[in-house]
């Protein structure tokens, strides 16, 4: 393994240290007689290198400045299929992959011409006999030569060794599925890749996320071992229905478990919604079907929520949330069924969330503010109260009628906090009125109140203590109710009903012939006044073509009749022609509200009202 020339040298004055010089001239070799001439210190340390090098069981090869084996020793010709001066001159880039990447041949080329000290990289070699082993190669300089030491290390049992731990870490033991870490790394891969390829796919994503129905009852009932086991054979059926698909025509997919009872089923270069709704149909009818397990029976359902989209700006995150979302309303909608991402549906979602956000610190900053509609006497035309109505004067989405908040409120109790604002409020603006415009009969003031007001709080101390703070009378305070929560009164509610109606203060039955309709319970309430719904008065109305609903005149004949009876007072809603105040006022309806005399307007507006008569001459 000497040298031949002077541009390459032996491999063993290519490692030996310490050597500054490619060459040194050769002593003279001294005569047969004379006897073999003694080695020198440094020759027997070349030697020794020499040696080393070619024992070494580390594959090894010298490589010059310019990339071809100087000298490579017998590990490395082993594991290459070869002999070691078989591989002398060949480029060693070519011996172990450096240039099918680029990043790796600029490094390369820059050990090379010493500009990097050293270079590890990772390869997958051929072995002549056909089989394949991954390999790590390192390269790095040799001191004082220009020459690099490339060694090359079998990693094989090391990676086959990562991948069974890898293989351990991401999939689910109990269903052999993919895991949730697995899944995300899949999805965020398909994601990243949709925004460099550039056509050949149809650049859209779809996911299936399913949930089982009532799989608690199955581990509480059967124990977890059964649970498993229906886990496990659900998993089997979701991958038969991915596999049967046929998703190898369009991209791949991938079933996984993402905890609990949750499934995923990703699919990749998805054609559209229809493909994603055709998938989940079938999922759904294949969990539907009975499971068999080791002599147990079940029967069980999924709910799925189903998103499809362009994954060009979709996040991993967005999609999830999308996914999640959708299969909440899967599961509110009645389970046992799959449910599509609707984009409407989640705004409102978005906005309804912002909204429960912010509504409690909005009392405190003063967003609400009360608007008034008058309650007029059919009779006379004369304002005889109003209804105090709460609007949001929200800085994002702008005014906002309680329909879009009141509901949230109540779901999260701060209707509360807002319904003694609302209280406070308008008892203390009555009180205005009246003391502003004396010589007028006072107008009362209507509020509404929810259920939860009556449970979450003091209700009964809170109106005494307004009405003492404000000095509004009590019978000019009216509270109302809906139907179903006072026709469902008992305990601490109708006790409630029942101190305020002592007190001197009116309570009224909102949207009246909507709810129980329980006539007979009527009598045992502290009831004031009805307020019969809106849709019996709309049948009073003549529309073109058409005539009044004689029974919708009957019914609230009847009604009237009833509540008078009982020595209650009448109010309809929604008036809004004069022929419908006509009518109403001959069946003895006692007062009316509605467009017909104004729609909800500012305190001002209706201190103007006061004393007229504003249904005479039409809507205000």
């Amino acid at each position: 393994m000497s040298g031949t020339s002077e541009g390459t040298g032996s491999a063993a004055d290519s490692i030996r240290p310490a050597i500054t010089q490619r060459h040194e001239a050769v002593p003279a070799v001294p005569s047969a007689s004379a006897g073999p001439a003694p080695l020198s210190r440094a020759d027997t340390a070349r030697n020794d290198y020499r040696a080393a090098f070619n024992a070494a069981h580390l594959p090894m090869a010298v490589v010059d400045r310019d990339g071809y084996v100087v000298a490579a020793n017998t590990a490395l010709a082993g594991l290459l299929g070869t002999e070691p001066h078989a591989l002398t001159h060949q480029c060693a880039a070519d011996l172990v992959d450096l240039a099918s990447e680029a990043r790796t041949w600029a490094a390369y080329q820059e050990v090379l011409r010493g500009r990097q000290a050293r270079l590890r990289c990772t390869r997958r070699l051929k072995h002549p006999d056909g089989h394949s082993l991954w390999t790590e190669v390192t390269l790095g300089p040799v001191p004082g030569t220009g020459d690099v030491l490339l060694s090359v290390a079998d990693i094989s049992d090391r990676r086959d060794l990562q991948a069974r731990l890898r293989h351990l870490q991401m999939h689910d033991p109990v269903t052999r599925l993919p895991n949730r870490a697995l899944f995300f790394e899949r999805l965020s891969a398909a994601l990243e890749a949709s925004g460099y390829e550039h056509g050949g796919g149809t650049g859209r994503i779809g996911l299936c996320y399913l949930d089982l129905d009532g799989f608690k009852a199955v581990n509480d009932t059967l124990g977890h071992r059964v649970g498993d086991r229906l886990l496990a054979a659900v998993a089997a059926r979701l991958t038969q229905c991915a596999d049967q698909s046929g998703y190898g025509r369009t991209g791949g997919h991938l079933v996984a478990r993402l905890g609990g009872d949750e499934f995923a089923l990703l699919v990749e270069e998805s054609t559209g919604t229809e493909q994603l709704a055709d998938l989940a149909r079938s999922v759904l009818a294949a969990v539907q079907e009975p499971f068999d397990l080791a002599g147990q029976r079940l029967s069980v359902s999924a709910s799925i929520g189903v998103v499809e989209r362009a994954a060009s700006g979709t996040s991993a995150t967005g999609l999830m949330q999308a996914a999640d979302t959708t299969l909440y309303w899967a599961k509110a909608d009645g389970k046992a069924r799959w449910t599509l991402f609707d984009p409407e549906r989640n705004a409102h979602r978005m906005t309804r969330q912002a909204l429960s956000s912010t509504l409690r610190p909005a009392v405190e900053q003063g967003e609400f503010v009360l608007e008034y509609q008058p309650l007029v006497d059919l009779e006379s035309g004369v304002v005889r109260g109003v209804e105090a109505l709460v609007r949001w004067n929200h800085p994002q989405f702008g005014t906002l009628t309680p329909n879009r908040f009141i509901g949230i409120a109540e779901e999260d109790g701060s209707i509360v906090q807002l319904g003694q604002w609302v209280l406070r409020t308008a008892c203390r603006q009555a009180r205005r009125w009246q003391i502003e415009q004396p010589s007028d009969s006072p107008v009362f003031v209507s509020v509404n109140v929810a259920v939860r007001q009556v449970w979450d709080s003091d209700l009964v101390g809170d109106v005494a203590e307004i009405l003492a703070e404000t000095g509004l009378a009590p019978q000019l305070l009216q509270l109302e109710l809906t139907e179903s929560a006072v026709m469902g009164s008992a305990g601490r509610p109708l006790q409630a009903l029942q101190a305020l109606s002592d007190m001197g203060v009116r309570i009224a039955i909102d949207d009246f012939g909507t709810g129980y309709s329980n006539l007979a319970y009527l009598s045992r309430l502290p009831v004031s006044v009805l307020k019969l719904d809106g849709s019996f008065v709309r049948g009073f109305r003549y529309e073109e073509g058409t005539h009044p609903n004689p029974a919708d005149e009957t019914i609230v004949e009847a009604l009237v009749q009833l509540a008078h009876r009982l020595g209650l007072t009448v109010t309809a809603e929604c008036v809004e022609t004069a022929g419908q105040a006509a009518r109403l006022r001959r069946v003895g309806c006692d007062t009316g509200q509605g467009w017909l005399y104004s729609r909800a307007v500012a305190p001002e507006r209706i201190a103007e009202m006061i004393g007229s008569r504003p249904g005479v001459g039409g809507p205000a």
